[in-house]
């Protein structure tokens, strides 16, 4: 099985737009505070001693001695911003910036907001307005290509290098009859880029044929779908649809759309048959299948991304606002229990089945988990969660500090490292994970978090894990970022409250 890869490389549009629109804005700032001294330059008595052209100076233009404040030129920015916008789409500008070719991404910046302002231009030609620094709006002009091209330049080396490690490569499992997943297994190696796409591996459909002449690692049946889609990080699955036999698609669509992972459905006939005119016209990059794609909801979303942008924004505000609280905790785990660590080891499992190690305020003896098998039969949870009321494992300060789920604000460093977000399901335990039933591991379909609806709504009221889970399930279908907002703010009362533990 290839590594834990696939942290998406996909920036939403809508958010290079907004990008796009905030460096125009510092642009537009920076020219206030430059272009006056561009102005004095470009005066004849100043130190280049230039004549301006004339089509810059023209009949009627303010007087140099008088520069118009950023204020009274506000309007320049609102007209050239969205025009900018605009023209960066119509130049292709909006594509992935990875997948930009340099020449592309420099002409796009630099000709958006040119061309912008040359429309801005032309109306004050048309209507006859002078009323308005020249200086100035070219100031602005070159300091916005400038900083377009500076942002565009380092997003793009950034992906790049990323790229080139595998960092966003993404693992595929292939399902399909050993001929077919010969000639898949070929055309990745010869035409898919490993910083791209790695494959996993393969569950076969039929049992009786020759599964030995496959050069790449059987992983079992399709029967075997769901719990590797869980266990093991699985970003993509490639079924490839025999002619003769096709009852085992249904199940493999039906695991794939519970799971929420993506599923290309590829025509066996159209790999393995002799075409002698015909040429395939693959429409799909890199991959260059012909194929179907079954995509899950909010895949690529705009609202996933903003969803990660918030969870960058708060956590690392939160770790330095609360940095003094850290400190006292720390100091009272030490001088209460001076045998135990500040930070307890966290090593649980996460999104699409892989391993993490986060961190806890230590809240129990050294002995813990070996001393959990003899508390067994006091679990208070039915499932495979253990959980007692009065614990006695929990060392006195760490009772005061569940209550309040104190001890869960370490967390907020996995939060910005991105292995958890702010609001999710909550990780598995290794041990836990063992004993899940296949419908409660689709939990582990998205990044896992500090809380959910049920923290906030009172987690020391239930005692089902199915309850649990279900609350869990609850939130996958119907995850929206106000829904995170609101049990944010639930979190908050909880806490306070000391109905969090």
């Amino acid at each position: 099985m290839t590594r834990a890869a696939g942290n998406d490389e996909t920036i939403p549009p809508t958010f290079l737009a907004l990008a796009d629109i905030g460096t125009l804005g510092l642009a537009f700032l920076m020219t206030g505070l430059i272009a006056p001294w561009v102005q004095w330059l470009l005066l004849p008595s100043g130190p280049f001693r230039l004549s301006l052209p004339k089509w810059l100076s023209l009949p009627g233009s303010p007087s140099f001695d008088q520069f118009p404040s950023a204020l009274s030129m506000v309007w320049v920015l609102i007209v050239t911003a969205p025009l900018a916008v605009l023209f960066m789409e119509l130049f292709g500008g909006y594509r992935q910036v990875v997948h930009q070719s340099r020449s592309r991404l420099v002409l796009s910046s630099v000709f958006s907001p040119l061309v912008a302002l040359s429309f801005l231009t032309l109306t004050f030609f048309a209507l006859k307005i002078s009323s308005s620094s020249r200086v100035f709006i070219f100031t602005f002009g070159f300091l916005g290509a400038l900083g377009l091209v500076t942002y565009r330049s380092a997003l793009r080396l950034y992906q790049k290098r990323r790229l080139a490690s595998g960092v966003y490569a993404k693992n595929v499992l292939l399902v399909g009859r050993s001929s077919a997943i010969r000639w898949m297994t070929q055309h990745f190696r010869q035409n898919v880029p490993k910083s791209h796409y790695q494959l996993a591996g393969w569950l076969a459909v039929r049992t009786a044929e020759d599964l030995g002449d496959v050069d790449l690692s059987l992983l079992g049946g399709s029967k075997d779908l769901g719990g590797l889609l869980i266990n093991y990080p699985i970003h993509e699955v490639i079924a490839v649809q025999s002619s003769g036999e096709h009852n085992w698609l249904r199940q493999v669509i039906e695991e794939c759309d519970y799971f929420r992972v993506l599923l290309r459905i590829v025509p066996e006939a159209l790999l393995v048959g002799n075409v002698r005119d015909l040429k395939l016209m693959f429409r799909s990059e890199p991959l260059r299948l012909p194929e179907i794609v079954l995509a899950p909801p909010h895949l690529d979303s705009d609202a996933l991304f903003l969803k990660r942008i918030i969870d960058v924004v708060i956590a690392p505000a939160l770790l330095v606002l609360l940095a003094p609280l850290f400190v006292l905790i720390a100091i009272a785990i030490k001088v209460t229990t001076p045998d135990l660590p500040v930070f307890y080891p966290w090593r649980v499992i996460g999104l699409k089945g892989r391993p993490f190690t986060g961190y806890k305020f230590t809240t129990m003896v050294a002995d813990a988990d070996e001393r959990k098998k003899a508390l067994m039969d006091q679990n208070e949870m039915t499932g495979p969660v253990f959980k007692i009321k009065d614990d006695p494992r929990v060392t006195p300060l760490g009772r005061i500090l569940r209550k309040y789920s104190l001890n869960e604000l370490p967390q907020l460093w996995s939060v910005l490292k991105g292995d958890m977000s702010l609001v999710g399901p909550r990780p598995a335990g290794p041990d836990e994970l063992e004993r899940y039933e296949l419908w409660h591991k689709r939990k582990l379909c998205v990044q896992p978090g500090i809380t959910c609806i049920w923290q906030a709504t009172g987690r020391n009221r239930i005692s089902s894990f199915d309850e649990w889970v279900l609350l869990d399930l609850e939130y996958i279908d119907k995850w929206s970022l106000w829904l995170d907002c609101r049990i944010l703010v639930r979190t908050v009362f909880a806490v306070l409250g000391g109905t969090g533990s």
